[in-house]
């Protein structure tokens, strides 16, 4: 049973619409899914709808962009009330900041003689209500304007941390976010903690709330999945786990489904709701 509980859509930087990645995960074999979304539910609702006729259970989530010393830190969010007025005043200001950062890259690039037209690269985000941008589609921009010939340069040479464009997010704490989370009836994951690289932080994160922690990812080799089951058993959280497949390429060569949450530790998350909402 393939349970893949980190996917993304077209929503948020995902390449598939949400009914096109429920057909892919149903090709794939997939009995359980969740639509994690950056900052964002707007695709949980067609694709909850196309599970339904595709035979999947579907499990609605998010991922919430977190800061913590400069730092991104992402909180996936799982049986979320995706509606719940709390998240989603909070997330249109998570979406708007977004806004704002791709602005502030944009003037970089031009300042580094890479002019792109801003209010493009932002319609997308500003004609669809629930719209999440991101550096993906200034990257794409730089793709078309010549620039770059891939997202992956973009991030590469320009976009990625510590690169001549690059702005640091703005973002609440993650106790605010794990906070929201609750808020909407949901429980809280540490997403892909070994691309976090800060260990030492976890155990913090678990007093302000956190349910459990992403140790089955695309990015986690043997070591580091066994390293996060150990700290998840001795913090005595849940464990969740998926490929987060973007469909893009740029995300790692992660195939829809490669990586799946063992049966029993599906169980147990959904226990772990159960106990918060209860």
């Amino acid at each position: 049973m393939i349970v893949d509980l980190h996917l993304h859509t077209t929503a948020s930087d995902g390449r598939c619409s949400p009914r096109e990645l429920v057909d892919r995960a149903a090709a794939a074999g997939v009995a359980v899914m969740g639509v994690t979304d950056h900052d964002t539910t707007a695709g949980c609702r067609e694709a909850a709808d196309a599970c339904v006729r595709a035979g999947i259970e579907f499990v609605p989530g998010i991922e919430i962009t977190a800061v913590l010393d400069l730092a991104d830190v992402h909180v996936l969010g799982y049986f979320i009330r995706a509606d719940a007025p709390g998240l989603q005043a909070f997330l249109t200001q998570q979406r708007a900041s977004r806004i704002d950062r791709v602005r502030l890259m944009v003037a970089r690039l031009d300042e580094l003689g890479m002019p792109l037209d801003g209010d493009a690269i932002v319609q997308p985000a500003t004609d669809a209500a629930g719209k999440a941008l991101g550096r993906p589609a200034i990257a794409d921009a730089l793709v078309d304007a010549g620039h770059v010939a891939t997202r992956s340069e973009a991030f590469e040479r320009w976009l990625g941390r510590g690169r001549p464009a690059f702005v640091p997010r703005a973002g609440a704490p993650p106790a605010e976010v794990i906070a929201q989370i609750h808020g909407a009836a949901g429980i809280a994951s540490l997403a892909h903690p070994g691309l976090v690289g800060h260990d030492e932080w976890i155990p913090g994160f678990v007093a302000d709330g956190l349910d459990s922690i992403e140790v089955y990812h695309s990015k986690h080799d043997r070591a580091a999945t066994a390293r996060y089951l150990s700290l998840a058993e001795r913090l005595e959280v849940a464990v969740s786990g998926g490929s987060d497949y973007h469909a893009d390429g740029d995300h790692g060569a992660q195939l829809l489904g490669s990586i799946t949450l063992p049966r029993d530790a599906f169980d147990r998350l959904r226990a772990a709701h159960a106990r918060v909402t209860s």
